[in-house]
């Protein structure tokens, strides 16, 4: 199915231009933008976002990244199917981790990438994981944001809401008040051109003045069967997959994604890992700041300097 029809020269896109891989044949494609030289030497870097977002998530990382690790590092972003300017699925049951991890396994295939640091945001750190449980050559090493193997209901229902209330919007300035209110919640300093700003990271508005979504709208019907009270199953299992490689381990102030109890559970287990706190800030993170993105940079730079570039530490594997 095809993507939505998005303007030429919406402004979040202009510089984040993208490539179109087929993972299913016909018309079903994601779209990636890759910067830097693959065949650098160096480890790939592949971003995923989360559940209904897009790789403009990454565009203030990436810029910083390359001012710290070099602008030929080569660095993979990626549109979900469903998401961004990829193709939707044919059906709404179809979106789910399993195929996410699929779909990445086929584009990072297509890009001749064997192993990559990746780096999920939410829902896109499931996604890592679920690949992970079945390929887990592909993982050279993690960077989990605000993802974990037991989601909160509390992020979910929000997400749920939020995204129906803007659903509803007519006309830009009703779309801009409503979603300063909304992200004034994850933002609480940023500034009001910020929050517009990050608003149109997943809604343009149209010639008729209605917010659209840079989503496919069914999965916000997706998430009608959860309610706040929820006990969601964990996947622990998904996580362990993780345990052959180096990982980072970052949870937004803010986020109502993964509860700091998980959070400090999984570093339990990883006792190699390092953990971050993003400061002032939801989900998902910004990721705009030379102090949230250089652990990230450290971590990669380090990845590289263990043997073959994928070696973890003893610690990993315990």
């Amino acid at each position: 199915m095809a993507a939505r029809d998005i303007p030429d020269d919406f402004p979040p896109f202009r510089d984040l231009p993208v490539t179109t891989i087929t993972v299913d044949g016909g018309d079903d494609r994601v779209a990636v933008n890759v910067s830097g030289r693959l065949a650098s030497g160096r480890i790939p870097v592949v971003c995923i976002g989360g559940y209904q977002r897009n790789l403009t998530d990454y565009a203030a990382f990436l810029t910083l990244f390359r001012e710290m690790a070099g602008a030929d590092w080569p660095v993979v972003l990626v549109d979900l199917r469903g998401r961004g300017r990829s193709s939707n699925r044919h059906h709404a049951e179809d979106y789910a981790t399993p195929n996410d991890a699929r779909d990445i396994d086929r584009v990072l295939t297509a890009l001749g990438i064997e192993t990559a640091t990746m780096i999920g945001q939410g829902y896109g750190g499931q996604v890592i994981m679920m690949l992970a449980a079945s390929r887990p050559r592909l993982i050279g090493a993690s960077v989990l944001i605000d993802a974990g193997p037991v989601s909160d209901p509390r992020g979910l229902v929000r997400l749920r809401t939020n995204l129906k209330e803007l659903d509803t919007i007519s006309g830009e300035a009703s779309f801009r008040r409503i979603a300063r209110q909304i992200l004034s919640v994850d933002y609480p300093e940023a500034s009001d051109e910020k929050l517009d700003a990050a608003a149109l990271r997943t809604h343009f508005i149209d010639k008729k003045g209605k917010a659209v979504p840079l989503f496919d709208k069914r999965l916000i019907t997706l998430l009608d069967p959860f309610d706040l009270d929820d006990v969601l199953v964990a996947q622990w299992p998904l996580f362990k997959a993780l345990s052959h490689a180096p990982m980072l381990l970052m949870r937004s102030q803010f986020t109502e994604q993964l509860r700091r109890s998980v959070f400090e559970e999984m570093l339990t287990l990883r006792r190699d890992a390092e953990g971050f706190e993003l400061e002032v800030q939801g989900s998902p993170a910004l990721l705009d700041t030379a102090d949230d993105v250089k652990p990230i940079a450290d971590f990669i730079k380090d990845v590289t300097k263990w043997r073959g570039g994928f070696v973890s530490p003893p610690e990993a594997a315990a």
